[in-house]
């Protein structure tokens, strides 16, 4: 996430503004986010075979990530320098990181609870998100 949304805020000041081209960043930023995850690939396939095969079809994918594409849309926004946007992407990614790792601390427990038979699955799973979203959604709301 933090190289794509430098790239693509590189892009988006020195290529997309000057040249008022603004309407393609989002079509930009996916040719970014993929190109970024076909090195990354490359890189794994390379370095560690065996992580490679377990990641399987799941790698590729991951363009189409849409935290990854948001992160980079919101670092486009001019009052943003460079060391704001990175800084910025970088902490999305570390509360991306954090998250999912929440989401699936939970899945694995839910999966060994005693859930109900109607709730189990996507059920339970759409209820636990809505929850989080509420709790996370509080912490905007503080005025430190």
């Amino acid at each position: 996430i933090t190289i794509s949304s430098v790239v693509a805020w590189l892009l988006y000041t020195y290529i997309l503004v000057p040249f008022n081209l603004v309407y393609m960043q989002t079509i930009i930023f996916i040719l970014v986010i993929a190109g970024l995850v076909q090195i990354i690939e490359m890189f794994i396939k390379k370095v560690s075979p065996s992580l490679y095969n377990v990641l399987g079809i799941y790698l590729p994918l991951i363009t189409t990530n849409c935290a990854v594409l948001g992160v980079a849309n919101l670092v486009a926004n001019p009052d943003y320098n460079f060391l704001e946007a990175l800084v910025f992407s970088f902490a999305s990614s570390v509360g991306f990181l954090f998250v999912i790792y929440l989401f699936s601390t939970m899945r694995m427990r839910i999966a060994k609870a005693d859930v109900p038979k109607a709730f189990k699955g996507v059920p339970i799973a759409l209820i636990t998100a809505g929850i989080l979203a509420m709790i996370f959604s509080r912490f905007g709301a503080l005025n430190i």
